[in-house]
């Protein structure tokens, strides 16, 4: 089970993570989780491209490993970039060292610099003692909208019905640029983004 719109109580339990960014102008933040991935990250950049949308991209470093060409089109493109561990690993099932270990081979492989490193938990698991050390070196990220695109169950017209329905100035929302969630990846987001900028918003990344 997830909720589409994180509830208020995870909100003021974890008041140091984002979950959302406050703006009284019409701006979305859109986040990829668990690429770069061939064909499906790039198709995500091209639709991107159409609307002139920036959005970050949390990557698993084995993915960056893998596919280093893919990697350096989020950076010429001028994407932000988080990290999401090496192995897409479960906070709440690793021990605290194992789970930093990971994440640093992430950041090495990924070399981020900058004032502010982002991170995402996967699966948005994280133990209390993780959270204090990561938070040294890291603005933990998590979200306002969940699409669930990764869900094989929802079908597409409703993937994008609740990411329009749950929206809001300064939502963080997270989609999946991923094998699993291709399928109401490629329906969901161009008609997401014709959407709101109809309305007048702008995409623009966490950095």
């Amino acid at each position: 089970m997830y909720f589409h719109k994180t509830p208020f109580l995870l909100k003021w339990l974890y008041p140091g993570f984002w979950w959302s960014r406050a703006s009284q102008e019409k701006i979305i933040y859109l986040t990829f989780d668990d690429g770069p991935i061939p064909e499906v990250t790039e198709w995500v950049l091209e639709t991107l491209g159409k609307f002139g949308a920036k959005a970050t991209f949390f990557c698993v470093g084995d993915n960056v490993r893998k596919n280093p060409e893919v990697f350096q089109k989020l950076l010429a493109q001028g994407h932000g970039l988080g990290n999401h561990t090496f192995n897409h690993l479960n906070g709440w099932q690793v021990e605290t060292n194992q789970y930093l270990e990971n994440i640093l081979q992430c950041h090495e492989e990924m070399r981020i610099t900058g004032d502010k490193l982002l991170f995402r938990p996967p699966y948005g698991r994280i133990k209390r003692d993780q959270v204090r050390l990561v938070q040294q070196a890291y603005q933990i990220v998590m979200w306002d909208v969940l699409t669930g695109d990764f869900d094989a169950k929802l079908l597409p017209t409703d993937c994008l019905k609740k990411a329009i329905q749950h929206t809001r100035k300064g939502s963080i929302i997270i989609f999946h640029d991923s094998l699993k969630a291709e399928k109401n990846l490629r329906y969901a987001l161009p008609r997401y983004l014709e959407h709101f900028t109809r309305l007048g918003y702008r995409f623009e990344t966490l950095q």
